[in-house]
């Protein structure tokens, strides 16, 4: 590292300069990068309901319905006109009304109530509207504008919401968790203003990051918010390390040139199997069919690198830069050395080892039957425009089903069996609206687009129960099998419930893909470093119990975990984590050279707590700040998950993995590669 510890002090000057200018391009790039908030185009190209969208649009042009808008207290002549305002709307694509499923021409009474209902209820008109994927805020506002008063629901009215809050959401997590470093900073430095240098390291990187996004083409909303708060919280190790060690070699008499080239030689090793650990941990997300995990994966493992190369260039420059002014503004150690809390833990250490034994197994079995909820919500709040449409309509979900134009009667016999279907209120396709008595080239052809093109007839489903759930799955599957029925694997859905059970198949499958990945190439990483074959296993089992424990507690509690912040969540505790039970190993085995092993591990615990304390603090609070100001449940979840998250994995660390290496210290010296000189010195150690 000489030759690079050189370079950053000739260079000191121009590295920050540039570090800095850099960051300008990435907001500035960042502020033209497009945000995508459908999760539905993170779904696999092969998936039933993808091939459905991308079909739909090739041979209709018509997106599916998205948006139900509800107008209070109209009659029919002014629900018919309300219905061509909304369409002659800005990126509205077409509207469905009650006229377009029954005949207004015959009174209401003796037509059927169900289908009345879905549209018209109490002199109230509920319209299913398509919007152009990208502009639901234009063309609500246009709508708005158009009709005047309207309560709006559906995907593109979440989606509206979504885009005005995720920009400020992510900002508010940002300034929010920019306090809370601080006065973890302050409190683990000894300088006033050396606390504002580590800001600029992991601030520096972030903005970067967020810049290169542009050059991927869009980021989704979920990226948006979660990924520049957990590379904040995550790569502050990193620079900790290198300040300490910094600190160290400066307080034995060197000057500051010298000791940050010993520093950045003592530390890099520290800091680079943080960094990998970390980064296999986020690069699993890469290997998710459901490409929204790659989505946030892709950023997480940039900005880790950034933040490696960052704390490893810039902030070496920063503080030798700075260092005249650390030093004006020292002041005395503001948190304790924890050098006793070993002997603390040491007293319970048996008690709570039973204790977490015992809650190993339902803790694994909790987490294994959990409820989840596959989009960005799963509830309606009270008082809003869907509660109020739910109120009056009850659920309204939209589908779509396509299936080959040809042979109408199929077409019939089909569509009353999807009649007939539990939770179908109503199906509109051109057997139904129009008649297949009557030949399509007889009328005019705004009338027969809507139904068919060249190759396909389009079906629309309207149905009672809400977007996902046992009973949507339960619907779709029903929809698919009446559909493979009449038209084998020649059919093709969907829609919301459509989508989401397209999510779920697909996110159940990349669960176990995910998990293994995390963990063999964690545990080949452990392999590498510690030369042991055996340590790994603990480490990483240490790690897990946190995290089957944080799944669990949704589970006891009765709630629902998004399913997204749980694969995310499996991944990132993991990832950055690991680096606790890292630090806690590699302190025992260096104090186990000169120390029998209980001592050695109350010695270590004492030299390692203060340390993880901080990086398990800034990682909980990170996790509460996301959760805290965000609107969007997938984010809410997965802060939340962050945020306890983190407290379990250090009690896991100093509570279980201590335990574990007693256990095993008799058998390391026989389960490592080449262990040489080390294997004698931990041999000549007496019990």
């Amino acid at each position: 590292m000489r030759w690079l510890s050189e370079f950053v002090d000739r260079h000191k000057k121009s590295i920050i300069i540039t570090f800095v200018a850099v960051s300008l391009v990435g907001v500035l790039l960042f502020l033209l990068t497009p945000v995508n908030y459908n999760m539905m185009d993170y779904l696999p190209e092969d998936a039933n309901s993808t091939k459905a969208l991308n079909l739909m649009q090739e041979e209709f042009d018509q997106p599916l319905p998205n948006l139900n808008v509800m107008v209070e207290n109209v009659s029919l002549t002014q629900a018919l006109d309300i219905k061509e305002q909304i369409a002659s709307a800005d990126y509205v694509k077409e509207v469905l009304w009650l006229d377009d499923t029954v005949n207004l021409q015959t009174p209401l009474q003796v037509q059927d109530t169900a289908t009345v209902e879905t549209y018209y209820k109490d002199g109230n008109a509920l319209y299913m509207v398509s919007v152009e994927d990208g502009q639901e805020r234009t063309a609500i506002a246009s709508i708005r504008s158009a009709i005047g008063d309207c309560k709006v629901s559906g995907s593109a009215a979440d989606q509206a919401t979504s885009q005005d809050m995720a920009v400020s959401e992510a900002m508010k997590a940002i300034v929010l968790i920019i306090p809370v470093t601080i006065l973890i900073l302050i409190l683990v430095t000894e300088s006033w203003i050396e606390p504002f240098f580590y800001l600029m390291n992991i601030g520096t990187p972030v903005l970067i990051n967020l810049g290169a996004n542009f050059f991927r083409g869009e980021i989704s909303f979920v990226t948006l918010a979660a990924a520049p708060v957990l590379q904040i919280a995550v790569s502050l190790d990193y620079a900790i390390f290198l300040s300490h060690s910094f600190e160290s070699y400066k307080k034995l008499g060197m000057e500051p040139k010298r000791a940050m080239r010993f520093a950045m030689t003592a530390s890099v090793n520290s800091i680079g199997a943080s960094m990998l650990t970390t980064l296999f941990g986020f690069v699993a997300l890469l290997f998710m069919n459901f490409k929204i995990g790659a989505d946030m994966g892709i950023s997480l493992v940039i900005g880790i690198l950034i933040s490696f190369i960052s704390v490893m260039v810039f902030f070496p420059a920063l503080l030798l830069c700075g260092n005249k002014l650390i030093e004006k503004t020292k002041h005395r150690r503001l948190t304790p050395t924890f050098q006793n809390i070993g002997k603390g833990i040491s007293k319970i250490r048996i008690p709570v080892f039973c204790l977490i034994l015992l809650l190993m197994l339902p803790a694994f079995l909790g987490q294994s039957h959990n409820s989840y909820f596959y989009g960005s919500s799963e509830k309606t709040v009270e008082g809003s425009e869907a509660w109020d449409t739910q109120q009056e309509f009850g659920v309204t979900n939209s589908a779509v089903l396509l299936v080959p134009r040809g042979d109408s009667a199929k077409e019939v016999q089909m569509c009353d069996a999807l009649n007939d279907l539990d939770h179908i209120t109503s199906v509109t396709s051109y057997a139904t609206m129009v008649s297949n008595k009557i030949p399509a080239a007889y009328l005019d052809s705004s009338i027969v687009d809507q139904f068919y093109s060249d190759d396909y007839a389009r079906i629309i489903l309207s149905s009672d129960c809400a977007y996902e759930g046992d009973e949507a799955f339960a619907m779709v599957e029903s929809v698919q099998q009446t559909a493979e029925e009449y038209y084998p694997d020649s059919w093709y859905l969907c829609g919301q419930s459509a989508n989401m059970y397209d999510i779920k198949t697909c996110v159940q499958h990349d669960n176990t893909v995910v998990t293994i990945i995390t963990v063999v190439s964690i545990y080949l990483i452990l392999l590498l470093m510690t030369r042991n074959w055996l340590m790994p296993i603990f480490l990483i089992l240490a790690i897990e119990c946190s995290i089957w424990l944080n799944m669990c507690i949704p589970y006891f509690a009765g709630s629902s975990l998004s399913y997204l912040g749980y694969l995310i969540i499996s991944t990132v505790q993991m990832g950055a984590t690991i680096d606790y039970a890292i630090l806690l190993t590699n302190t025992y085995l260096a104090n186990r050279k000169t120390l029998q092993k209980k001592p050695a591990m109350i010695k270590t615990l004492g030299d390692v707590f203060g340390s993880i304390l901080i990086s398990a603090a800034t990682l909980s609070l990170s996790g509460f700040c996301l959760n805290w100001s965000s609107s969007n449940e997938v984010v809410k979840v997965l802060g939340g998950l962050i945020c306890r998250g983190a407290i379990l994995a250090i009690l896991m660390v100093v509570l279980l993995l201590p335990t574990f290496l007693l256990i095993i210290d008799p058998l390391i010296p026989h389960t490592t590669f080449h262990f040489g000189k080390k294997k004698e010195e931990l041999q000549n150690v007496s019990e």
